[in-house]
């Protein structure tokens, strides 16, 4: 009987100095009032997943209803790649690369001429999806985009509805181009991770 008290008083002390560490942490992060701990469940961060998506990127410049706009030209004494012209797009995102195909949603933002030495990119996007569970989520693309590679690899910077905490990395590889009107079809690979 005295064996079982003296483990109890033992598991007790134990307890009283854990409980007495978290009151001490819970009034230390009480002092700097902007940030708290959070527990992963509660806010709905369950077993990660990794999905890959595919599909198509519209970027028109040309007709009545163009889906991408230059917004900004650079003064005429640039560089020859552009250097400095902006565009905003509101891009449709299809699952094949026919624009007829059906609409996944769209790619809105923009994108700039970034380099004096080759036709990169910094664009910043989201894609916007429209079918299916993931209506409404978009994936947040941040990063350099060198057009004439045949593949280029931008980063997922993060996301919102069902890819909250997304990150990864999506590969670009052109589909067509039409250099008399700057239309092109871009076939989109993003690898995602998220909850």
């Amino acid at each position: 009987m005295a064996r079982i008290l003296l483990i109890s008083n033992t598991q007790f002390t134990i307890l009283s100095l854990l409980l007495t560490l978290a009151l001490v942490s819970d009034i230390v992060a009480a002092q700097d009032g902007f940030v708290r701990a959070m527990d992963r469940k509660l806010s709905g961060l369950r077993k990660e997943k990794f999905s890959h998506f595919r599909f198509y990127w519209h970027d028109i410049y040309s007709g009545r209803n163009p889906s991408a706009l230059a917004i900004i030209q650079p003064p005429a004494n640039t560089s020859k790649t552009g250097f400095g012209s902006v565009s905003m797009i509101d891009d449709p995102l299809t699952e094949g690369p026919e624009l007829s195909s059906k609409l996944l949603g769209k790619a809105q933002g923009f994108y700039g001429l970034a380099s004096q030495e080759e036709a990169a990119l910094l664009m910043a996007m989201n894609f916007y999806f429209v079918q299916g569970k993931y209506n409404g989520s978009t994936i947040t693309i941040l990063g350099r985009n060198p057009v004439f590679h045949k593949v280029r690899e931008m980063p997922v910077i993060g996301g919102s509805g069902l890819f909250r905490f997304a990150r990864g990395y999506a590969h670009a590889s052109t589909h067509k181009f039409d250099p008399s009107n700057g239309d092109a079809v871009v076939e989109y690979n993003v690898y995602v991770l998220h909850y």
